[in-house]
């Protein structure tokens, strides 16, 4: 009885001081890997919160640019509005792609944050917007605010404002669009096809109304410029220093080295 009351008293004892030190030092290294993972995983899903905020604001930024109708040269600054901390660039600039000798003009969109160390990061976004002939490089840097005033002046928003222009009806008007008559992508009249469809009488031959017609901003730029072209050949371009005569005898690789070493010096 006695041994048998021994065994069942020594089961019935408690941890050692041994024992309970043993369990709680491996507890608390149990419990602080938790934590460390925990906290890794706060960490982390903070700094990619940050970063699609980021790439939120560099995609709108892209998607504002390729909804204009048309684009220039320029660097775009400033900080945003829906997620205050992100910082944001959009540039739009001539690129020359050297293996297949083409010229390219795309937009890059960046924005910038701070991660949770502190460090800077940024996500950039570049989307090719079109390729470009020498021709229309140099329209490009021959491009102003001034030519860009006569072009708007050219182009009629109503059909009662082209008819007051052509000194017609809305209705002759309407008959001109039937037989062929070009507005631009945004429904624009453009005064040149006003006058050419006014001076045949609503009625000019299908090569006219194929070759001598306008249809975009960008023509109006093209002929703007060949309108202006043999002034312009004798002025000298501000980044360069060349005239635009000289450069139009060059070739695009060696127009693109110009503008490189000029936009690099301004820097």
């Amino acid at each position: 009885m006695n041994l048998v009351h021994k065994q069942n008293v020594r089961k019935n004892k408690g941890f050692t001081i041994a024992e309970a030190i043993a369990a709680t030092t491996i507890l608390a290294i149990i419990t602080s890997g938790v934590w460390v993972v925990v906290d890794r995983c706060l960490i982390a899903t903070t700094n990619m919160k940050i970063k699609m905020q980021a790439f939120e604001v560099a995609r709108e930024n892209l998607e504002i640019i390729l909804s204009r109708p048309s684009v220039k040269e320029s660097i775009e600054t400033g900080n945003s509005e829906r997620y205050p901390g992100i910082q944001w660039e959009n540039i739009i600039e001539t690129f020359y792609e050297p293996i297949n000798s083409q010229m390219w003009l795309r937009a890059i969109c960046t924005a910038k944050y701070f991660d949770t160390d502190g460090e800077e990061q940024t996500i950039e976004l570049k989307h090719w917007l079109t390729g470009l002939s020498k021709d229309q490089l140099l329209q490009i840097l021959m491009r102003d605010e001034d030519s860009q005033e006569d072009i708007s002046s050219m182009l009629i928003e109503t059909i009662e404002d082209a008819a007051e222009y052509a000194g017609v009806s809305t209705d002759t008007i309407e008959d001109w669009l039937k037989n062929g008559m070009k507005t631009t992508d945004d429904g624009f009249f453009v005064t040149s096809n006003l006058d050419l469809f006014k001076s045949s009488g609503g009625h000019p031959s299908n090569e006219d109304i194929k070759n001598y017609q306008i249809a975009s901003p960008e023509d109006l730029s093209r002929i703007k410029m060949q309108e202006n072209k043999k002034e312009m050949l004798d002025v000298a371009d501000p980044a360069t220093g060349l005239t635009y005569g000289q450069m139009e005898q060059m070739d695009i690789q060696e127009l693109w080295q110009i503008l490189r070493e000029a936009r690099e010096a301004g820097n």
